[in-house]
């Protein structure tokens, strides 16, 4: 019998209807929710784990308040991380727009999945570890 890996399940959210935006998360580890979600209202939700770098939540919130595209919030958090390989980051904004990254170092066939609903944008993950 193969033994179930460990996963953190997180969403970022965006409901172009209502403006609404959040984050949520999901784990058999204690108190996941104080590291893996980060959100303000009007500004955008981010969700980082695997082996989360917190500063990632703080971090992208800040610079999606000055405007900076998901994707390039992503793309300069996991370029300045040596440790970018063991991340995992899902990112939307107040406008809807959204980016992504799962580093190659975490789990095979759990990289981060994006769903286009109708309306709302979601990313979920699951990773190794938070």
């Amino acid at each position: 019998m193969t033994r179930a890996r460990p996963s953190t399940f997180s969403i970022v959210a965006f409901d172009p209807k209502t403006k609404d935006l959040g984050a949520a998360v999901e784990s058999k580890f204690v108190a996941v929710g104080a590291v893996v979600p980060f959100a303000a209202a009007r500004v955008g939700a981010v969700a980082t784990q695997a082996y989360a770098n917190t500063a990632y939540g703080r971090d992208a919130l800040a610079m999606l308040k000055r405007g900076i595209a998901p994707k390039d919030v992503v793309k300069k958090l996991v370029t300045e991380d040596k440790e970018a390989a063991q991340r995992q980051i899902g990112v939307v904004d107040a406008r809807g727009r959204a980016a992504s990254y799962t580093g190659k170092e975490c789990f095979p066939g759990r990289a981060t999945s994006w769903a286009e609903t109708s309306p709302p944008r979601a990313t979920s993950s699951r990773a190794r570890k938070s």
